[in-house]
């Protein structure tokens, strides 16, 4: 369940390559009996846990630190902001019930929320965004832009916000859980600075894997060891991107040492061998000043189709061979009777 939150947050994440940061809250509301708290949130730094909270206790318990030292005024903050969170929820999980018709008060069901705001690269405040789902489907989302001053939403089953309500949400965020969202980030993104702002450069490999069924090749360029996770990683063929469908595997996957990987593949037909194509890999990570460039060698993808060759003509030469002694040993034989 945890990688399953972890992985949840890291994807709907709001940061963009150019290094900004994120404080992402996951909210879990359970109707329904398991062995789990009826409403847990887990607050996440980037890609990092620093507290959690559920409503077996109703306080925070810091995952990074012992105690902060602004616990007194971080546990009224939690207070406000997940009570409102739990009590929406609730709501929502018995408006989805009514929405979907249904009838089964025996079973669980599970609303969610994903939450949170966004620190610019400059060190301005983002936008503050949410989401929210019941029993895995999207019922909702939010945006909050605190420099326009706008909202937008976008409801399921044709959910509408009077003016009152929405000048009163509106209030709430821009005053209450934005200011309690950005002051947060800024306090934890100092504590955690030596994790959460560390720049590891990514090792690159590239490699080549003939495909036996269908006489072709696989290359794949590999990036790994990289931190910040956010990375551009594109494969190229004859100067051109190569279209997302044709490629495998392009996936942002975690290593055990607290870095990153990320690989793309492509496979390329027996025809486009034959017709000498370049292909490269281009990336750009935060921690380096240009982007690198690697390229597959013309010449290291025809010796591909050599060896393919030298291996067929092997083939119909031990064939070749054994006709000839079978036919010498029948004649052999005849001679002898």
């Amino acid at each position: 369940h945890l990688s399953f939150i972890v992985t949840l947050i890291l994807n709907a994440c709001p940061c963009v390559f150019t290094g900004s940061h994120s404080l992402m809250a996951l909210a879990t509301y359970i109707d329904g009996q398991t062995p789990f708290p009826e409403f847990s949130v887990v607050v996440m730094l980037d890609d990092v846990q620093i507290t959690y909270y559920d409503s077996a206790t109703w306080k925070t318990v810091y995952r990074s630190h012992s105690e902060s030292k602004y616990y007194d005024e971080e546990q009224r903050d939690a207070g406000v902001v997940f009570q409102y969170i739990y009590n929406n929820l609730k709501n929502w999980e018995l408006h989805c019930k009514d929405q979907l018709n249904n009838t089964d008060h025996t079973g669980v069901h599970v609303t969610q929320r994903l939450v949170g705001c966004e620190l610019l690269n400059n060190d301005e405040p983002g936008l503050f965004k949410s989401w929210d789902a019941f029993d895995g489907q999207n019922i909702g989302d939010l945006t909050f832009d605190m420099e326009k001053n706008e909202i937008h939403n976008t409801m399921q089953w044709g959910i509408a916000w009077e003016q009152g309500k929405q000048l009163h949400v509106k209030y709430v965020l821009q005053n209450v859980y934005h200011p309690i969202c950005i002051k947060t980030l800024r306090r934890y993104l100092n504590m955690e600075k030596n994790n959460v702002m560390r720049k590891v450069k990514p090792r690159v490999r590239l490699m080549k894997k003939t495909l036996s069924d269908s006489q072709g090749l696989q290359i794949s360029c590999l990036a790994t060891g990289f931190y910040p996770r956010h990375i551009n990683l594109t494969l190229f063929k004859d100067g051109q991107p190569v279209d997302d469908d044709q490629i495998t595997r392009g996936e942002i996957l975690p290593n055990g040492d607290g870095t990153y990987q990320m690989r793309k593949s492509l496979v390329i037909s027996e025809e486009e061998l034959r017709e000498e194509h370049k292909y490269n890999c281009t990336m750009k990570h935060l921690n380096l000043d240009n982007k690198l460039d690697f390229t597959f060698g013309k010449e290291k993808l025809t010796n591909i189709q050599a060896m393919q060759l030298f291996s067929v003509l092997v083939f119909m030469c031990v064939v070749l061979f054994i006709i000839t002694a079978l036919i010498i040993w029948r004649k052999r034989r005849a001679a002898g009777k």
